[in-house]
């Protein structure tokens, strides 16, 4: 039939199992599928999934954004395990999701370590940006690849670790309080109001200014770039918007009888387009071709222009967060060029 495959999954990428499918299709269609016959629809998609996950990938990317869902798997008992997702934004501001992987135990900085080393294998060879949350060793897994990456630790999840040491009541100051420090015109002025912010709470929750103290570098990092840069970068929202789709799509499911079918649900989510809103990248290898014809592009992009691309990136900006459109870059040399190398130093005591 027709578009039966299609619709089959489309289905299971919205989190229908294959018996929620066969009773759906009798309940709508009056027909009765056998489930064998749904499984077979859904692992045709298994040959495109390997086939995505070894594509070859751009040379540089200006930022790659790293987070990790934990999915419950059956592995001889069900057990939750991390699943590791991978998202780069190129430097003609198009996004893509770069690689998904299962691990075991949980989410681990010598294990993200493997993960971008087949990244680094499959073309990466430079990352301008690296956005990741607070797991300790991270910075220095991301370093180990690309020693040249500037490492930049999500704000939210910052502000969030540091209301871990504080009492609830004055969760509200702490917030508006920091609000202050990553919303500053600079990392000087940053710098400033951290010490305000210190001078007010430091004797009380020590630990709090500990936990900035130890990842200023990091965190003040984006405070370097203009704002259209810093909207993208302070955060790992991006990310984080694909992995609620990831989990709308699992909730439903008590587990995976397998990691290769967790993966199989989150490529089709993937892949599924979704219309009138933003959807997550990525999707299959057959697509476009890097156009060759502008200048500015070329002067900075990967040599192997001739190599297939995904078809359906999308924006990495919207309206009022933008990243330089392709063809039209406002300054002629990378982000490598833009701002210093060199980390800011910590807040005074």
């Amino acid at each position: 039939m027709e578009g039966f495959d299609e619709a089959i999954l489309s289905l299971y990428a919205k989190g229908l199992t294959t018996g929620e499918i066969q009773a759906h299709l009798a309940e709508i269609y009056d027909i009765d599928v056998s489930r064998d016959l749904i499984s077979r629809a859904t692992g045709k998609v298994t040959e495109e999934l390997d086939a995505w996950r070894q594509r070859p990938l751009d040379r540089t990317y200006a930022v790659l954004m790293i987070d990790a869902i934990v999915l419950k798997i059956r592995d001889g008992a069900v057990a939750n395990r991390p699943v590791y997702i991978a998202v780069g934004i190129n430097i003609e501001g198009e996004r893509d999701v770069l690689g998904m992987w299962v691990g075991s135990g949980g989410e681990g900085a010598t294990q993200w370590m493997a993960w971008l080393a087949e990244l680094k294998n499959r073309g990466i060879e430079d990352v301008l940006i690296a956005c990741c949350d607070g797991l300790k060793g991270l910075p220095d897994s991301i370093n180990s690849i690309w020693p040249m990456a500037d490492i930049q630790l999500c704000v939210v999840h910052m502000v969030r670790n540091s209301l871990k040491y504080a009492s609830t009541k004055h969760w509200s100051q702490i917030a508006k309080g920091l609000r202050q420090v990553y919303t500053a015109a600079t990392a000087d002025a940053a710098e400033a109001r951290f010490a305000e912010f210190e001078e007010l709470w430091g004797k009380r929750y020590p630990a709090l200014i500990a936990v900035w103290r130890r990842n200023w570098e990091h965190f003040v990092m984006f405070l370097r770039f203009p704002p259209e840069i810093r909207k993208i970068v302070y955060t790992t929202n991006m990310i984080e918007s694909l992995n609620s789709r990831f989990r709308q799509a699992t909730r439903r499911r008590g587990h995976f009888p397998k990691e290769e079918a967790a993966l199989k649900v989150l490529y089709l989510v993937i892949r599924d387009r979704q219309p009138n809103r933003r959807n997550p990248p990525g999707g299959p290898i057959i697509g476009r071709r890097r156009s060759t014809s502008s200048p500015a592009t070329t002067a900075t992009a990967s040599p192997r222009t001739s190599r297939h691309r995904s078809s359906v990136t999308t924006r990495a900006y919207t309206k009022n967060q933008t990243l330089p459109r392709p063809g039209v870059r406002p300054h002629p040399r990378p982000v490598h060029c833009l701002v210093s190398r060199s980390a800011p130093a910590a807040p005074g005591r």
